[in-house]
């Protein structure tokens, strides 16, 4: 009786315990103790294995069922433990299963998706979706894992018949979720808009048991909508549907549970004006519908499959006008014409009109309200479809025009749905579906032997033979082009255009020859399509930059004298891109709008460039400014940070930056511990500014000239001996990183120790200042040492003398004197006196503070983000970069700030950039490529969080 009880404990708990030993890691080689892995060893095997790929894989590729059939057909069936998977272990394991961690006595193992890298067995055959067809870049490393591993992978996506049909695909099921899930987006952004509707009545895919109760539910709000509960000024809402897939095809088979009548693509418009509120209209578009040769003529699909760029989308113009809902599943090539660019999109989402307020949603705010991708090429037949929405987070809004993607329904733009995993929300009915089509093709993969020659292998039909991608460590014959295709991404990816098609013909005007300039043309010449005017008023400098980049146009002007031929190039260029300092920004900027060319530069936005804001609106034009390393590559760091920590509910309650460029350790022997890689004119204006900033909630401000009073050390780089100071008025980030609830908010530049006090010893000599010299004194040379008599007023003061004076005006300060006098500032060496102090001290640091050949700069960036979690829990992000020159290339500074600004130029150059006027890079459609981009140019950082 005992015994009788512990057989029924142990026949209760079995699952419990599988379940509970895959959570916690324990191996589990049967469920039933004489089933063992002796027993497996020989025949047929197959394994099948869990899914890791993310919580909402459910999926499998077989059913319980078809593991009876194979186990008829004398297959077995390893099941690796899995508590996730809609299919529960005692299912498999009643259909004969053998549920085992150990999968190595199988000779092909199947799963749905891509498999980690650290778990792949080598000589195996593996079946799966490996995404590596197209040298997708992120799968790469899996491949080439493989390829190490002798792994032979058959991928699903290419098993096809004869007439180059998929055999085996979820496609119908992604269609089915696909619906379900737009059906109940439309409520609820309906429902934002202020309109109750009967879509609210739908959920989300995952929520139902089957595609059956899904169907019972759109019936329902088919009904509803028969009886008129759409409100009557809606007028008939419309589908348009793209693509001739399953999914498609899926998508359309729930949407026909709807009141409905179908329309040719050409009748949409009218259509759109016949029905009332009580009926949907849908169509459907082929390629032939909106594909049109640009030499005129009518489609013919075998010159669009030879030659697809001899065709133009009019889809944007004819058809999507009178979409309210867009589902496209059309299959993209990169030499396609897209169905929808920037431009369309932004077209789209104009506020309606009075006038066309007469067809479909007066009050909706346009006529397009939501488009469902479910093609999945990122950047491709949509392209302002930058990123996938989740299971979790299915729906966000785009905001072409603002460039912004908010998670949710309510606020400004189209709703978007673009979940990657769709059929994972009907997971039983779409692994019953997909592993009735796999089960015949499974005696043949069990069959296989990695570890033989793919030639070797008989009794292999085509279908399977034809999806391996790798076998005995290589490329398959029709899979070799991968190789070429990732060389492609590559060079691709170098030239950081990472899927965006490259500008044609474009011509770029760039403004200034210093050291930025040269990493800003070499990124954009790597085009031959690209060319390059760069200006300056130095001849040497303008020809060396043509001499070293292909493409590139040298012109010799003076912008301050020429106004006029500033204006011409300007008229003949497609963007213009200034490199000087700041205080030329506002020139520019204002014939820039004048000709409507649009404007890129690094600089702070300036008082005098928000007052050029409205114009350049008007004007249509963009100025995008910065874009640099500070401002620039700090901000796209802190955003991105800033908007993963509100996505999470966390508030941030402190933000202190710190940026500098600096002479590398070992070259920073000099009084100043500095060194100019171009003029010094900006960064000594810089000790003439005030700061304002919070701490602890109070506001912090700093009078023009006492910055240098303000320094404090600093420990972020322990390695090096360093010091900081506020920088300018940090208080205007708050806004900008729509932070409002921060209390600390502190933007600091970084110097090496000691140089705040000799710069506090400059100040107080007066070299800094901006007053004019007397007329006589301007072009003559003469001896700092006389100069700085005359500072004193006096004329025949001896070294001791005027060292006396020196050190009593520096209050003594020894640091401050021994920088001063070590910088030559006391000495008999001549000096070319300029307009001002000012002019004259930046003149002489420009000389003997400059780098020498074979020295090297330094750049170091760090953020500190204290974020405050929604658990009651502190964090702190330390995001850090350093960067290196290069001694015989670019330094670091040039790098860190000419790359960003081309690559913002770049997107400037593409109409990614759709906002007007004055544009900093604080919104996610923005900085999120422009970080992507940085990283491929090997410009790279580190985030650490700690728990406080």
């Amino acid at each position: 009786m005992q015994r009788m009880n512990l057989r029924n404990i142990q026949k209760i708990a079995r699952p419990y315990f599988q379940q509970f030993s895959y959570q916690h890691g324990w191996r589990v080689l049967s469920s039933k103790p004489h089933l063992s892995k002796t027993k497996v060893e020989s025949g047929k095997i197959l394994a099948l294995r869990r899914e890791d790929i993310n919580v909402w894989e459910r999926r499998a590729p077989i059913a319980p069922q078809h593991i009876k059939s194979l186990k008829e057909q004398g297959i077995n069936t390893l099941v690796q433990p899995s508590a996730r998977r809609a299919y529960t272990m005692q299912e498999y394991e009643n259909a004969g299963a053998i549920i085992t961690e150990d999968l190595s006595p199988a000779s092909v193992i199947i799963g749905v998706k891509q498999v980690p890298i650290d778990l792949l067995i080598p000589d195996k055959s593996y079946a799966f979706f490996s995404h590596t067809i197209k040298a997708q870049e992120a799968n790469m490393p899996l491949l080439d894992a493989m390829l190490a591993k002798n792994i032979r992978i058959i991928d699903y996506e290419r098993m096809v018949d004869e007439n180059g049909q998929r055999v085996a695909a979820f496609g119908k099921f992604a269609g089915f979720a696909v619906m379900i899930n737009i059906l109940h987006g439309i409520g609820l952004r309906l429902l934002a808009l202020g309109h109750h509707t009967p879509f609210m009545y739908i959920g989300a895919a995952h929520n139902c048991k089957n595609s059956r109760q899904a169907k019972l539910a759109i019936y329902e709000l088919g009904e509803d909508i028969k009886a008129g509960k759409l409100p009557a000024h809606f007028g008939p809402l419309t589908f348009v549907f793209t693509g001739s897939g399953n999914v498609s095809q899926g998508a359309q088979e729930m949407f026909k549970e709807l009141p409905h009548v179908y329309v040719e693509p050409h009748e949409l418009k009218h259509a759109a004006q016949k029905y009332d509120h009580r009926t949907l209209v849908y169509t459907k578009v082929s390629r032939q519908d909106y594909l049109v040769p640009k030499l005129g003529g009518s489609f013919q699909a075998s010159e669009f499959e030879a030659h697809p760029e001899r065709y133009r989308s009019v889809f944007a113009e004819e058809i999507a006008p009178y979409a309210n809902v867009i589902i496209n599943g059309v299959y993209w090539a990169s030499k396609n014409p897209r169905l929808l660019t920037y431009k369309d999109a932004l077209t789209l989402l104009e506020p309606k009109t009075e006038h066309d307020k007469n067809s479909g949603c007066p009050d909706l705010p346009h006529t397009l309200l939501a488009i469902c991708d479910i093609s999945n090429d990122l950047g491709g037949s949509i392209e302002f479809m930058k990123e996938n929405t989740t299971i979790e987070c299915p729906f966000a809004l785009h905001d072409i025009k603002k460039g912004t993607k908010q998670l949710g329904t309510a606020g400004d733009g189209v709703l978007i749905c673009s979940i990657e995993n769709l059929p994972a929300q009907l997971p039983r009915e779409a692994t019953d579906y997909f592993g009735r089509l796999l089960l015949p093709w499974i005696p043949e993969m069990v069959n296989c032997d990695a570890r033989r020659p793919l030639s070797m292998e008989s009794g292999i039909s085509n279908v399977v033979k034809n999806a391996i991608i790798c076998s005995n460590g290589e490329l398959t014959e029709n899979y070799k082009y991968i190789a070429d295709l990732r060389a492609r991404h590559e060079n691709e990816r170098k030239q950081a255009k990472l899927g965006f098609q490259s500008s044609v013909s474009k011509k770029i005007l760039v403004l200034g020859a210093g050291k930025v300039s040269s990493p800003f043309i070499e990124y954009h010449t790597r085009r031959q399509s690209t060319g390059v005017t760069v200006v300056s008023r130095s001849k040497d400098r303008v020809q060396h930059l043509a001499n070293r980049h292909e493409n590139t146009t040298p012109v010799v002007l003076d912008i301050e004298r020429s106004h006029e031929g500033l204006d011409k190039l300007i008229q003949s260029h497609d963007v213009v891109v200034s490199l000087l300092p700041y205080l030329h920004s506002p020139t520019i900027a204002s014939l820039c709008i004048k000709h409507k060319k649009n404007m890129v530069t690094a600089t702070y936005v300036l008082p005098a460039m928000k007052e050029l804001h409205e114009r350049a609106k008007e004007a249509g034009i963009t100025i995008f400014q910065e874009n640099g390393l500070d401002p620039g590559i700090d901000h796209l760091l802190a955003m991105d940070c800033i908007d993963s920590i509100k996505e999470e509910g966390g508030k941030v309650e402190s933000f202190i930056s710190y940026c500098g460029g600096l002479p590398a350790p070992e070259h920073s022997d000099n009084p100043l511990r500095y060194k100019f890689s171009w003029s010094p004119n900006d960064t000594l204006l810089t000790l003439l500014n005030g700061a304002r900033f919070l701490k602890n909630g109070q506001l912090m401000e700093i009078e023009p000239g006492m910055l240098l009073e303000n320094v404090s050390p600093l420990d972020i780089f322990p390695g090096f001996h360093l010091e900081g100071y506020p920088n300018r008025d940090s208080t205007k980030y708050v806004q900008s990183f729509n932070i409002p609830e921060v209390k600390t908010m502190l933007r600091s530049a970084i110097r090496y120790h000691g140089y705040a006090a000799v710069c506090r010893g400059i100040l107080s000599l007066g070299l800094l200042k901006k007053d004019p010299y007397p007329a006589n004194m301007v072009g003559k040379t003469s001896s700092w040492k006389d100069l700085m008599n005359l500072q004193f007023g006096r004329f025949t003061l001896s070294e001791k003398e005027l060292e006396i004076l020196v050190r009593g005006r520096l209050q003594n300060d020894e640091i401050a004197f021994q920088g001063v006098k070590g910088l030559g500032l006391l000495s008999e060496e001549s000096v070319q006196i300029g307009q001002t102090p000012f002019d004259t001290l930046s003149t002489h640091l420009s000389r003997i503070l400059e780098y020498s050949k074979g020295e090297r700069d330094i750049v170091l960036l760090r953020l500190q983000i204290r974020e405050f979690k929604n658990n009651g829990k502190r964090v702190q992000h330390d995001i850090s970069l350093v960067e290196y020159g290069d001694p015989n290339g670019f330094s670091a500074m040039a790098r860190t700030t000419g790359i960003p600004t081309a690559i913002a130029a770049d997107m400037v150059l593409n109409g990614e950039i759709l906002q007007t006027g004055n544009v900093t890079p604080f919104a996610k459609g923005i900085y999120k490529p422009m970080l992507k981009r940085i990283q491929a140019e090997d410009i790279c950082w580190t985030h650490k969080t700690t728990e406080l």
